[in-house]
């Protein structure tokens, strides 16, 4: 017999990871609320929402967000640009998430040192802006094999934690 195991029976291990999450203008509520039990599941240190304002109240955000929402650290600042140059001058390494004529696969990252990671995702319909993209130091895309050429943005940030994280996991074993 297989047991399901509850949140209190498993052998993970609380750990959090130098990185920040900047939303640039996402909006929906169920990615919103997906990205706060993403940053959870990956033990991020902070998400920045940027553009537009989420309402943290809203009931598809708690829903999904399944109360991360009150244990996951976030702000909001008013512009991506700027954030992004703010955060790079803190020594982040600024990393997007976007399919475009420089990117690439997000399973090629690596890092060499410990690092601050600043991880852009864009709005789920125009990505991220152009003006933001600018300022980033390195742009990654997710492989895909289907017809369709990108995926829903919460689903883009879940593999692009996994790979992070995995990097820094085995940077750590070095």
């Amino acid at each position: 017999m297989i047991d399901q195991l509850t949140h209190h029976e498993t052998s993970f291990q609380k750990r959090e990871f130098p990185i920040v999450l900047l939303l640039d203008n996402i909006t929906g509520e169920a990615n919103l609320g997906s990205t706060f039990r993403l940053a959870d599941a990956f033990g991020i240190q902070k998400i920045i929402f940027c553009g537009s304002k989420p309402n943290i109240e809203s009931n598809r955000l708690k829903r999904t967000a399944r109360n991360t929402h009150k244990t996951v650290n976030f702000e909001f600042l008013e512009d991506s640009s700027q954030s992004i140059k703010n955060f790079k001058n803190q020594g982040f390494r600024a990393i997007a998430i976007e399919i475009t004529s420089k990117s690439q696969k997000i399973e090629h990252f690596s890092i060499k040192d410990k690092e601050n990671i600043l991880l852009i995702a864009g709005n789920e319909r125009h990505g991220i802006s152009k003006e933001a993209l600018e300022h980033c130091d390195e742009l990654y895309h997710i492989e895909m094999y289907g017809a369709n050429s990108s995926m829903n943005v919460a689903q883009s940030i879940g593999i692009a934690l996994y790979e992070i994280t995995k990097a820094f996991n085995k940077f750590a074993k070095k």
